[in-house]
């Protein structure tokens, strides 16, 4: 399982967003609190470079906010940081039998 970090404050409906996206991925994360603990915006300022929230972290690669989440996950890119494994499409066999429609 990776190493999830998120900075997130109180108010922050995309904070809520990233966090229901990872739920339904079935994965954990350590939310960090830039409102209660003002070291740890710095810390968040350092290694983003960014001033919004969320930022997210997995495994110390920088994802972004939600909406580079989101990105991620639509192209696909999502679910193998996360170590969740792709899923085969499945396989459609002929069916040669009297009543297959032809």
């Amino acid at each position: 399982m990776p190493n999830i970090e998120i900075y997130t404050t109180a108010m922050c409906p995309y904070c809520v967003r990233a966090k229901m996206l990872l739920q339904n991925k079935g994965v954990s994360w350590e939310e960090i609190r830039i409102d209660m603990d003002h070291s740890r915006m710095r810390e968040m300022l350092d290694r983003s470079q960014r001033r919004t929230v969320p930022q997210i972290f997995i495994d110390d690669f920088h994802v972004g906010g939600f909406d580079d989440m989101a990105a991620m996950d639509a192209r696909g890119e999502l679910d193998p940081l996360l170590h969740i494994p792709s899923h085969e499409a499945p396989v459609h066999s002929m069916d040669h039998s009297e009543d297959a429609p032809t």
